[in-house]
Parts: structure tokens; sequence; C-alpha cells
């Protein structure tokens, strides 16, 4: 089976030997996303800021592959602090609606780059006839009666 990376310029570039992500049939295999600011490749500051960034980024990257991020369907956060779980939750019920992904979190001792999040994902690209909008990844149906 072929692999076809995915790549978004709405998203941070890779800082080592990986792909943003990897599409496989109709899967899409998406690299850890740390909170960097993809114009400035700078990590922002605070957990709050840092968790909107790297569902902004998971987002951008997913939008490259025509789905949204409602089309994963497993995450793994790694937080540095797992006192800041409660706030992470809260702010990815924002990114998602029911039913959420399949999730595992877990705390560690480090991040790169000395970030307090990374997450990464699994998606499920949406049926044929089902596309994202590159500009808002919003899904808009293609209804193919129209025009004939």
């Amino acid at each position: 089976m072929s692999r076809q990376v995915i790549q978004s310029a709405d998203a941070p570039a890779a800082i080592g030997p990986y792909s943003q992500a990897i599409l496989v049939g109709n899967t899409l295999y998406m690299s850890g996303q740390i909170p960097l600011d993809p114009k400035t490749m700078q990590i922002v500051e605070g957990i709050e800021a840092q968790a909107h960034q790297v569902f902004r980024n998971l987002r951008a990257v997913a939008v490259a592959a025509g789905a949204r991020l409602n089309d994963i369907v497993k995450l793994s956060i790694l937080l540095v602090d797992l006192g800041d779980f409660a706030k992470v939750n809260e702010i990815m019920a924002t990114y998602f609606d029911v039913p959420y992904p399949a999730r595992a979190t877990y705390q560690v001792a480090a991040l790169p780059r000395g970030a307090r999040i990374e997450v990464d994902a699994t998606l499920v690209l949406p049926p044929s006839g089902l596309a994202a909008n590159p500009q808002t990844g919003w899904l808009e149906t293609f209804d193919q009666t129209k025009g004939q």
C-alpha cells in the first residue's frame, strides 16, 4: 500500500526527520504537534495558549488532507504536568464535537523545545463526496444532483 506525505504551511514545519502526517488508504497518521507558532517557529507561552496552538496545528494538517478535527478517531496527549489535565480537557472540548475521539493522556519528563503539551492523532478520512473546505476546515456535502 502506498504512503502519501501530507503537509500544511499552516502548521509548523517538522523539526526532525519526520513528516507532519502520512496518509495510508483512508487513514491519516499525524505526527505529534507541539505548540509552535507556524509563522515564527517559536513556542507560545502558557498552557492555555499552548493547548490552543496544538489543536490549531492539528486542524491545519487535517484540512490539508481534506478532513477536519472531528475525523480524528484517536489522540495521544503528552503533558509535562498532569496538573494541566483539567485545563487541556476544557480547551480540547472546544475543538471537537461529541462523540469525542478515543484518547490517552500521559505525563512525561520533558518535551521538545520546552513545550508543556504535545498531541498526536490518527484520523480516518470522510467518505467520498464529502470534503473539508480548505479555508475553514468545515465539512461540506457535495450534492451530485446540482447543475444537472
